[in-house]
C-alpha cells in the first residue's frame, strides 16, 4: 500500500462543492473569452500557407534573442553557424510548446470529469475550449517541425515532469497556475523574438496565429488564479508561494539556455555544456539579462502583485 503523500501542495484544500470560484466580473470576462473562441478559432490546414514551405536561409528569430548572442561564444561562430544555431533554438521553443500543450487536454478534461458541475459553468466550458485549442496547436507545431526538417527536443527536465504528473491530484487552481506559468513564459519568449520583418515568414505567421489564442488562455488563467488568491486561506496561499518562487526562477534559467542545444547542431558547439559555470555565465550575460527583463516583465510584474515572486 502506498504511503500518503506529504508534499506541501497536497495540503491546499479542495472544496468538492466548488473547487474553482470566480466572482461575477471575472466570470463575465471568461464568458467573453468563450464568445471570442467560438467566433475565431484555428484550423491547421488553413492557418498557414504550408505549400510555401519554410525558407531555412532566413532567420527564425531575431539574432539578439539567441541564447549566446553578445557573448564570446557567439563571436566564435561563422554566419552559417549562427543561422543554424537560431534554427536549433527555434526547434527547442516549438518542442517546449508541444510537450506542454499535449499534456493540458488530459489534465483539464480530468478536472472536468472529477468535479463536473461543481465547476462554474464558465470555467467548465472554457476548460473544454482550452483543451480543444491545445490539441490543434500541437498538431500545427508538429507539422511545422516536419516541414522545416527540425528535430523535436527531449521533454522538459525531471522536476517539471514530476510536477506535471502531480497536477491531476492537486487543487485545479494550482494546476492552472503551473500550466499558466509555463505556457505564458514560453509565449512571451516566442513572440518577443519572432515578429520582426526579417524573420522567416511561416515562422512569424505561426507564432502570431498561436499568440492570438494563447492570449485568451493566459487571460483565463489569470482570472482563475486571482480568484483563488482572493478566497484561499492565508496558510494555503503561503504554501503555494513557498513552492512557486524557486521553480519560476529555474524556469527562466531553462528558457535562457538549454544544454541539449549542443546535440542539435552540426558543428562543434563553442560552449562546454558540461561546465555549470559556463552555463551560468551565459544565462547571466548582459544581453540575456536585458532580454529577459524585457520579455518576461509582464508576467513577472503580475507574479509580484500576487506575492508569488520577489
Amino acid at each position: 500500500m502506498n504511503a500518503p503523500s506529504t508534499h506541501p501542495l497536497d495540503k491546499v484544500a479542495i472544496d468538492p462543492a466548488c473547487p474553482v470560484v470566480v466572482p461575477p466580473e471575472k466570470a463575465e470576462n471568461i464568458r467573453r473569452l468563450i464568445q471570442f473562441s467560438h467566433r475565431s478559432f484555428m484550423d491547421v490546414d488553413g492557418v498557414l500557407p504550408w505549400s510555401n514551405g519554410v525558407d531555412r536561409s532566413l532567420p527564425p528569430k531575431d539574432e539578439k534573442t539567441s541564447w549566446i548572442y553578445g557573448t564570446r561564444y557567439w563571436d566564435a561562430l561563422s554566419e552559417k553557424q549562427r543561422l543554424e544555431l537560431l534554427w536549433a533554438e527555434c526547434a527547442r521553443d516549438v518542442s517546449m510548446f508541444i510537450w506542454l500543450e499535449q499534456t493540458l487536454p488530459p489534465l483539464y478534461v480530468g478536472y472536468i470529469n472529477t468535479y463536473q458541475e461543481a465547476l462554474s459553468k464558465e470555467v467548465y466550458e472554457y476548460l473544454m475550449i482550452f483543451s480543444k485549442e491545445e490539441i490543434v496547436h500541437t498538431l500545427m507545431f508538429r507539422r511545422f517541425l516536419k516541414l522545416a526538417g527540425l528535430n523535436i527536443y527531449s521533454p522538459p527536465s525531471s522536476p517539471y515532469v514530476s510536477l506535471l504528473a502531480r497536477l491531476p491530484r492537486l487543487h485545479p487552481a494550482i494546476g492552472i497556475l503551473w500550466t499558466l506559468t509555463l505556457e505564458w513564459a514560453a509565449e512571451l519568449a516566442a513572440i518577443h523574438g519572432t515578429q520582426s520583418d526579417n524573420v522567416e515568414p511561416l515562422v512569424r505567421g505561426m507564432f502570431h496565429a498561436h499568440h492570438v489564442e494563447e492570449l485568451r488562455h493566459i487571460t483565463f488563467g489569470r482570472r482563475v488564479i486571482e480568484s483563488f488568491f482572493s478566497t484561499a486561506s492565508r496558510a494555503e496561499q503561503e504554501i503555494v508561494r513557498t513552492q512557486f518562487s524557486p521553480v519560476l526562477r529555474n524556469l527562466y534559467d531553462m528558457m535562457t539556455f538549454n544544454a541539449e542545444i549542443a546535440a542539435h547542431v552540426n558543428f562543434a558547439f563553442p560552449v562546454d555544456v558540461s561546465d555549470p559555470d559556463v552555463i551560468k555565465e551565459i544565462r547571466q550575460s548582459p544581453n540575456n539579462l536585458k532580454v529577459n527583463e524585457e520579455r518576461f516583465k509582464e508576467q513577472r510584474d503580475w507574479f509580484v502583485d500576487l506575492g508569488l515572486y520577489a
